[in-house]
């Protein structure tokens, strides 16, 4: 799905890693592992197309980088990016349906997720876990075969981190990929990528 080959990436003036080759395959997930600032959330900028490598290339299978950063990947970052002023109905129907999310969709993952009861507050009155959920639902409303997710699970209860585990999982035996930044192990069977020793 993903071949990244010989990647370089510095933040300023210090070098993240270099040299760094991984390719993800259907059905695969990645663990990005690494101590904090050794460059996770950079490299998954990079294969979202945000920051460009000083050398290197990411390729995607059967499409141009820009097709696919626009249609295949979902991107999950640390921060929600949710507008804290609207109800989260009207965010999370905005962002499901720039993503392509049908009502359907959107209906789907409002069941899953257990966000019924959280549409008409403003986002801003969610907890940090109850954002995360609805953040996460746009994966859901608008399938896209590659997820990447920078820390989903820090703001999530025991409850909900097994459930999301189990909605990897499903992405995962549909053919779908991901590649997350992790201190903890996730949820479903993953392959370890340490960033720290691509230096």
């Amino acid at each position: 799905m993903i071949t990244a080959t010989s990647l370089t990436v510095s933040r300023g003036e210090r070098l993240l890693f270099r040299d760094l080759s991984f390719a993800l395959a259907s059905g695969e997930a990645i663990a990005l592992t690494g101590a904090n600032g050794a460059g996770k959330t950079s490299l998954l900028r990079t294969l979202a197309g945000f920051i460009r490598p000083e050398a290197g290339t990411v390729v995607f299978a059967d499409a141009d980088p820009a097709e696919a950063r626009a249609r295949h990947i979902h991107w999950l970052g640390h921060l929600d990016g949710l507008k804290t002023g609207r109800r989260a109905r009207e965010e999370l129907t905005f962002q499901a349906q720039w993503s392509g999310a049908t009502a359907d969709g959107i209906a789907a993952a409002v069941d899953v997720l257990a966000l019924e009861p959280l549409l008409d507050l403003e986002v801003r009155k969610l907890s940090a876990g109850q954002r995360r959920r609805l953040a996460f639902a746009r994966l859901i409303a608008a399938p896209r075969p590659i997820w990447l997710l920078d820390e989903p699970f820090a703001p999530l209860d025991a409850r909900w981190r097994a459930a999301l585990g189990l909605l990897m999982q499903a992405h995962l035996d549909k053919g779908g990929g991901l590649i997350a930044a992790v201190h903890d192990p996730l949820p479903v069977p993953a392959r370890a990528l340490d960033i720290g020793a691509g230096r």
